[in-house]
């Protein structure tokens, strides 16, 4: 759980070949902008192992056969057969499965390698399973769990921890808040032995294995730290009945806006997770999110995407995306957002809504005059621009012949839109 605000969990929540390696991003053409980058458990996993933190051992595998090797490898007699998809809930949703022989393993792997994972947050349609992990097993004795994030309140890095792991720590928070441990880090001083120590306490570590925990604590704040990471989550975090702790699950966000610094970060990203325009969008150095709403977003800056985006809520409807074309947007990308956005079946209007600052009005006009020419626009347009040149936009835009809606406000653009599309 990221502590933002509810307003952007959904916009700003989280390169291959032969579906297996990632291209970096000196190397690729697609950037990830706008939204956390997302990795695989296994991924993540290899990271905590950098930094010391200890797992079980895992082997990432393509096909049955591979599963199969990766058991022998392993060796013991009880492995789990992991689905690698970003999202949580992989077990609920039959992707997380215990095997007792090979036979087993390459029986389960079959079944799950291929299959349509549908968890909490995948959505209804779910997720195509393209990659497993085959893990040892573990004896576990109890289950924590761990996170590191950013709080923008008190301007520090907020270390949560609670007894119950294995739980969606929302569904923690919402029932028993007060299982749920936290202390706030300084940067400057790092995650002190006595902060550890009041985590690992709170959630009742046995006095056995209290220094292994707050070691593991602090190794998990020095990687979420050299990563930057957005949220680094270990759940479970398990207590082994030898008292080892072992990190048995993990996520990583990373702060799409360090990424230059982590090249062999970037190369873990999978466009298979990826919405097909999001990728798309990034080509073109577009910050685009998809949402679920029907209505078109345009716009040039995150925080007037925001708003807009709030005011067609305000009047009833729900936006279709965030988009962001930036300050520095020509008539190239202008068109290209437009083609995006109509690629989703559901967008049944566009509401185009600039601020001419560094952006001139008349170059967004003479983009979107283009773009609908291009894509031979057939759903209603709502346009608003303020700023530098905006007479002229609004001449081009008149001078068009094209049936575009012109508003003077963000109000009256939302209202005009809503009823466009009613």
């Amino acid at each position: 759980m990221e502590v933002v605000s509810p307003g952007f969990r959904r916009a700003f929540h989280s390169i291959d070949d032969s579906n297996r390696t990632s291209t970096p991003l000196a190397e690729g053409a697609v950037r990830h902008k706008g939204k956390k980058m997302k990795i695989h458990e296994y991924q993540a996993k290899e990271i905590l192992r950098k930094y010391g933190v200890v797992t079980p051992r895992g082997i990432p595998c393509f096909s049955v056969e591979e599963a199969v090797k990766a058991a022998d490898e392993l060796g013991g007699s009880i492995w789990v057969v992991k689905a690698q998809i970003h999202a949580g809930g992989r077990g609920k949703g039959g992707g997380v499965k215990l095997a007792r022989s090979k036979e087993e393993v390459s029986k389960i792997a079959g079944e799950i390698l291929g299959m349509q994972l549908i968890t909490h947050q995948t959505g209804p349609e779910g997720q195509k399973v393209r990659r497993l992990m085959i893990e040892e097993g573990a004896d576990i004795k109890k289950e924590y769990y761990v996170a590191a994030l950013t709080d923008r309140a008190t301007q520090k890095v907020a270390m949560m921890a609670s007894s119950e792991g294995g739980m969606d720590i929302e569904e923690v928070a919402h029932n028993t808040p007060e299982k749920i441990i936290k202390v706030f880090v300084d940067p400057a001083t790092g995650l002190t032995d006595a902060q550890g120590l009041e985590l690992a306490k709170g959630i009742g570590v046995p006095e056995g294995s209290l220094d292994k925990a707050v070691d593991t604590f602090k190794k998990l704040y020095t990687c979420y730290m050299e990563t930057d990471a957005s949220l680094a989550e270990i759940n479970p975090l398990i207590l082994e009945g030898n008292g080892n702790i072992k990190a048995l699950d993990a996520k990583f966000n990373f702060d799409p806006n360090a990424l230059f610094r982590h090249p062999d970060i970037v190369a873990y990203r999978d466009l298979d997770e990826e919405d097909a325009a999001e990728i798309e969008a990034s080509k073109f150095d577009l910050a685009y999110i998809s949402l679920d709403g029907n209505i078109g977003c345009l716009v040039n800056g995150a925080g007037l995407a925001m708003a807009t985006m709030d005011t067609i809520k305000l009047f009833g409807a729900e936006p279709a995306n965030f988009l962001d074309v930036g300050g520095g947007a020509t008539t190239e990308k202008v068109t290209e957002a437009f083609k995006i956005m109509l690629k989703n079946p559901a967008v049944k209007g566009i509401l185009v809504n600039i601020f001419g600052g560094i952006m001139k009005c008349d170059t967004i006009a003479n983009g979107v005059v283009t773009a609908a020419r291009e894509v031979k626009l057939a759903v209603p347009l709502v346009v608003r621009m303020k700023g530098t040149n905006e007479d002229l936009g609004k001449k081009i835009l008149a001078d068009s012949g094209l049936p575009i809606i012109s508003a003077d406000t963000m109000a009256e653009a939302a209202q005009k839109i809503v009823s466009a599309v009613a």
